[in-house]
């Protein structure tokens, strides 16, 4: 499927592991650094998250679908069959490109493909605004815990009519 003639939401495959950690990583490091203290941005994205390994692992089971543009990978999401979006995160030197509004149509239409009524996700204060001006709602602010340190997000639904 191709979006604006350029970008590309596609299937996952093994071979994008290194992509997304990098994409992971890199957009936290560089992107989120704006609302969030170093010492979170470290705890949520830690040098060790770079490593292509344990993501394989975890894509095994649940595959992300991925955005190229002009050949390359450029963003993900983690779209769970409850309607949870997990990782969503586009690459930090092509934000504001239509990527990320991209990658949340294929997960829409998947949602309606499968009937469901929700779709959420804990979205970082950073991207809280993209979820908003796409129609969602948020339903509470958060505190977490990674590593032992505290992070602020939110958790945001956008109800569906059921098809």
């Amino acid at each position: 499927m191709t979006i604006n003639n350029e970008i590309k939401i596609r299937a996952y495959i093994e071979s994008d592991a290194q992509a997304l950690a990098e994409i992971y990583f890199h957009t936290i490091h560089n992107i989120n650094r704006h609302d969030y203290s170093s010492e979170q941005i470290n705890a949520w994205a830690p040098t060790a998250s770079i490593e292509a390994a344990g993501w394989k692992k975890k894509w095994m089971q649940l595959k992300p679908i991925v955005a190229e543009l002009n050949s390359q990978v450029v963003g993900f999401v983690e779209f769970e069959r409850d309607g949870h979006i997990d990782c969503f995160y586009v690459h930090h030197l092509y934000q504001n490109q239509g990527i990320g509004n991209a990658l949340l149509r294929e997960v829409i239409r998947r949602a309606d493909e499968a009937k469901l009524k929700r779709i959420y996700a804990e979205a970082s204060i950073t991207a809280k605004s993209f979820f908003e001006k796409q129609g969602f709602k948020m339903i509470t602010e958060q505190q977490v815990q990674l590593r032992g340190v505290t992070l602020t997000n939110f958790l945001m639904e956008m109800r569906r009519e059921k098809t």
